[in-house]
């Protein structure tokens, strides 16, 4: 038989993406926690039977870019010839699954007729799972503090769920009951996901359908090569720092990119970065390499649904037992260095294609947790939820306000009414920050200010790490202002953090969580002035940084420009007041 027509192939290429689709919505309508059905900490994709992706649909894009290594490491260790129809594996081994152990791994193969002909996966968080403590590890120092250690093992056999696994996944978990649910959703999706591709098979046929997935995957690499021909050859190198590991709070880690472009391969080279670190901040290798695909996706394939042919252009370089790329027994928990990675690989290769590329946005994506027992039902609550940041500004456009960090496109943050809902705390104010966007020919896009105001006795973590160094502008434009928490404002015992666990909170206390603006794009001075004002007037920029940093004079009371004043200052040039740490 020939091979299918462009049409036939399209078809089931959409075929895939939709049982994606669905895989997700089944997923986000069954799940039992916020963590999943609001703020999308998960990544799923379905792939053939050789660990190709095929489709995904994405929450935390980087987690199914990592499931690529995690799928292909559980069936090693299982051994293809030993799977069966109806066997769902589970892994939480976070040197395989790409993410720490309460990112769980839920694989799935897919027979036809008695024939493997592909794999669904599925990574979520898991709310609790037997960590050292409850919520998110910041200071663990091996992985054996993180939390259950599943190998990849069958929860189902053969269609048979192995009751002992999930007796064992309980009595491990503070939260049994959010945990079994979540994981019976995660199951219930996979499910989807094979009966969905089993009958597109049956439709079109099983020959058929195995050149069209060849098709689309060659489609794939052809367009992400036709754009890297489009792109200048170079080799370009940059670094930024994390704030810390959790525990050498006064190290900051080195994250260097080298990367490489010509015209047919795109290198990504983190050789260089930070030795493994004594905190969880170390990252797997499967997750580097997803991280990396994102920054690579995004600078050649953005407008495309994922498949495994748009990265084989994409090598990834990394030394064994450093930060990118850790080893058993180092802990993996707290993942954030890999959240700076993709704007490293921008920062690099800015230097030669600089109206490609914006530059750096909030840096993070702030994530506050509040956990406890409730007042009301005695059991225990936990919640979680991101804030938004601002993006960096790129040729011709103001960075974007109040937005989701670019390492996870696909998530959200919890909205008020369902944090207020779910535990005894209120959010006393949340709005857009004032001045923390860079200056610049186009603003860096500002972040938010949330404040959290315990109603009783609780714990809180948040979980950030970039508030020592300042998201940087392009071409003149200045630094954003790097992003903060702060413990009991305004009291004598008001405390500036980045990351913090503090578990002996009293109802009255008060968090507030304030994410970096992203950097500015050329010179403040060539804004137009009646940018500026606008920006005055929605108090995204105050009057003094107006003055100082856009060199632009406005009348208080009319709220107007004052045209000779503004000649004047830019005239002079005008003293820009804030430093390359991005703070005024």
């Amino acid at each position: 038989m020939g091979a299918p027509d462009p049409i036939t192939v399209e078809v089931i290429h959409n075929y895939y993406l939709s049982a994606a689709r669905e895989m997700e919505r089944n997923l986000m309508r069954t799940s039992y926690t916020t963590i999943v059905y609001e703020i999308r900490d998960f990544g799923l994709g379905i792939y053939d039977r050789d660990f190709r992706m095929l489709a995904e649909s994405p929450g935390l894009a980087v987690f199914t870019c990592g499931n690529d290594y995690g799928l292909q490491k559980t069936v090693e260790f299982i051994g293809k010839e030993n799977l069966e129809p109806g066997d769902l594996m589970l892994t939480s081994y976070p040197y395989w699954s790409s993410a720490h152990p309460m990112d769980v791994l839920a694989t799935s193969p897919i027979f036809y007729k008695d024939e493997l002909i592909g794999f669904t996966a599925i990574k979520q968080h898991w709310v609790d799972l037997g960590q050292k403590e409850a919520g998110y590890m910041l200071d663990s120092t091996d992985v054996f503090q993180e939390g259950l250690i599943m190998p990849a093992m069958k929860l189902y056999k053969a269609g048979v769920r192995n009751e002992e696994i999930v007796n064992l996944i309980k009595f491990n978990s503070r939260i049994p009951d959010r945990v079994i649910g979540d994981m019976n959703a995660q199951i219930s999706a996979c499910r989807t996901g094979e009966r969905r591709i089993a009958e597109l098979a049956e439709r079109f046929g099983l020959d058929t359908l195995l050149q069209a997935v060849e098709a689309i995957l060659d489609h794939g690499e052809r367009i992400s090569l036709n754009r890297l021909a489009e792109l200048p050859n170079g080799t370009w190198e940059a670094e930024d720092f994390a704030d810390d590991d959790g525990i050498n709070r006064d190290i900051p880690l080195k994250l260097k990119c080298k990367v490489t472009v010509t015209d047919d391969e795109f290198i990504v080279d983190w050789t260089g970065s930070q030795p493994t670190t004594e905190g969880p901040m170390n990252l797997p290798i499967g997750l580097t390499r997803g991280v990396s695909g994102l920054g690579f996706k995004g600078i050649t394939t953005p407008d495309y649904p994922a498949n495994a042919g748009h990265y084989r252009p994409l090598r990834v370089i990394t030394e064994e037992g450093s930060m990118t790329h850790a080893v058993a027994p180092s802990p993996t928990f707290t993942l954030w260095a890999g959240l700076l990675m993709p704007e490293v690989i921008l920062k690099a290769i800015s230097q030669g294609m600089p109206d490609a590329v914006p530059a750096c946005s909030g840096g993070d994506i702030f994530s506050v947790m509040g956990l406890g027992v409730h007042p009301e039902t005695g059991l225990p609550w936990l919640e979680a939820t991101n804030e938004a940041v601002g993006f960096g500004a790129f040729a011709g456009n103001d960075g974007e306000d109040g937005i989701m960090h670019l390492s996870e496109p696909g998530c959200r943050n919890n909205p008020v009414e369902v944090v207020e809902t779910k535990g005894p705390w209120i959010i006393e104010n949340y709005g857009m920050r004032q001045d923390s966007g860079g200056p610049g020919e186009y603003r860096g896009g500002v972040g938010v200010t949330r404040s959290y105001h315990f109603k009783h006795d609780a714990q809180a973590l948040a979980i950030v790490k970039k508030t020592k160094t300042a998201p940087w502008g392009m071409h003149g434009g200045m630094d954003g202002n790097a992003g903060s928490v702060t413990i009991w404002p305004g009291t004598d015992r008001e405390r500036v953090n980045g990351s913090l666990h503090e578990k002996d909170l009293r109802s009255g206390d008060i968090i507030v969580n304030s994410s970096g603006g992203g950097g500015g794009w050329g010179d403040p001075k060539r804004r137009d002035p009646r940018l500026v004002l606008e920006d005055v007037i929605n108090d995204f920029v105050s009057l003094e940084s107006a003055r100082r940093d856009y060199g632009v004079a406005i009348d208080p009371e009319s709220m107007t420009i004052d045209e000779d004043a503004t000649t004047l200052l830019r005239n002079k040039g005008g003293k820009q007041g804030r430093s390359k740490n991005g703070r005024a």
